[in-house]
């Protein structure tokens, strides 16, 4: 990581950019998370006008209060980007790091809300969660319902019907329920305060030996419901676990340091907005720090088979309230099977991979691959933060 340049890490119209996140601050006598806002390339930490980005999504004049608030300064950005790069955990005295955007929302994601992933997830429920046999039932599978399902509107007459001739040929399965039937699959990521951000490990359990990044889109949505910006985000991915059975999805979805997201959350505004996103393009890079392997691939929003409104809605509305706000990742189309370690093996992680997922105006979330147990405990929770912020004086909005 630390051949990279900091300036593929930010957007490309940083100038133009409202980004908000939280970093982790030693001051004096107290340390802990602070809001900041990041204004003509130059950090300022913004806690005292909004003590968590929950509070701040959720204000009408959230753009007035990224842009204006007073706040103290933090120095550039691109140092702060540095800072957390190097992983150091014992930063000086009034230094930060980056820390995950979001803090006491819920953290929902989307699953298979492309055509392209739609079929990974009937491969791997096919296959067992063994990748030994992926590339001989990826082959049966295309053969018997062809490569391109992005034509299907979920829900449509046209599904429907597809439905029925698959079930009649024995062929249906639950993710093609969720990818082409009328709901979509919306599950529980993670938990509030467990996201990490740009810079930290990310995990694996260790008894997986069959996994991969997810990059995805993330909006940040609030109390209301209504989106207000948008980020990154690493939905590790455990295909051996989910593969054996899909009621294993929250053993292989949530665990420790297994959601990473960042580096900002660029606010909609004039420049920016939720067309943004329907528009954007994902890249993923992957680098092998112990074989020399890179794999790249690239996400077209363009080609979700759910509008990003439509997911939003289908989260939350007189059904499911969210008092807090959350995160949604909009799923990924990225399933990579290029082969690594032997042919026909596809694709899985080797510890030391370093992933970074970018888009041209939200920057780029670069994160280092670990096992689960070896990585930081997550210790710091809500209970802590509110704590924490009582101890340093700061309310929370009532």
């Amino acid at each position: 990581m630390a051949n990279l340049s900091v300036s593929e890490f930010l957007p490309t119209d940083l100038e133009d950019a409202l980004l908000v996140g939280r970093v982790w601050r030693r001051d004096g006598a107290h340390e802990g998370p602070c809001v900041i806002a990041v204004r003509g390339g130059q950090v300022f930490d913004i806690t005292r006008a909004v003590a968590t980005t929950a509070d701040l999504f959720d204000r009408d004049d959230a753009v007035g209060i990224a842009r204006n608030a007073p706040g103290e300064a933090l120095g550039a950005v691109a140092d702060l980007l540095a800072r957390s790069l190097s992983g150091a955990r014992d930063a000086a005295n009034g230094q930060a790091r980056l820390l995950a955007p979001c803090d006491v929302q819920a953290i929902k994601a989307c699953g298979v809300t492309f055509a392209v992933s739609l079929m990974e997830r009937v491969i791997e429920e096919q296959a067992g969660g063994d990748r030994a046999k992926a590339a001989e039932v990826r082959a049966a599978i295309t053969a018997l319902i062809g490569s391109d399902l992005s034509q299907i509107a979920p829900g449509s007459e046209a599904a429907m019907r597809l439905k029925e001739e698959l079930q009649r040929r024995g062929a249906w399965s639950q993710y093609l329920e969720v990818g082409i039937g009328p709901d979509a699959e919306v599950f529980s990521k993670s938990q509030p305060m467990s996201a990490v951000g740009f810079g930290a490990d990310i995990g694996l359990l260790r008894t997986s030996a069959w996994n991969n990044p997810e990059p995805e889109i993330v909006l940040a949505v609030n109390a209301r419901g209504v989106a207000v910006g948008a980020t990154l985000g690493n939905d590790v991915n455990l295909r051996d676990i989910e593969g054996r059975s899909a009621l294993l999805l929250g053993k292989c979805k949530d665990n420790n340091a297994s959601c990473a997201i960042g580096p900002f959350v660029r606010l909609f505004d004039g420049r920016f907005t939720l067309d943004s996103v329907r528009e954007a393009s994902v890249s993923l890079r992957v680098a092998g720090t112990d074989d020399g392997f890179v794999l790249d691939g690239v996400s077209h929003m363009r080609e979700i088979s759910r509008d990003p409104q439509q997911l939003v809605e289908q989260t939350c509305g007189a059904h499911h309230q969210y008092p807090d706000g959350f995160m949604l990742f909009l799923g990924t189309m990225f399933s990579p099977i290029l082969d690594r370690d032997a042919p026909g093996s596809g694709f899985t992680h080797h510890i030391g991979d370093v992933v970074t997922i970018s888009a041209p105006q939200l920057g780029a979330l670069v994160n280092t691959v670990k096992l689960c147990d070896e990585i930081e405990p997550w210790t710091f929770g809500v209970r802590a933060l509110y704590a924490n912020l009582a101890a340093r004086g700061i309310a929370p909005a009532a």
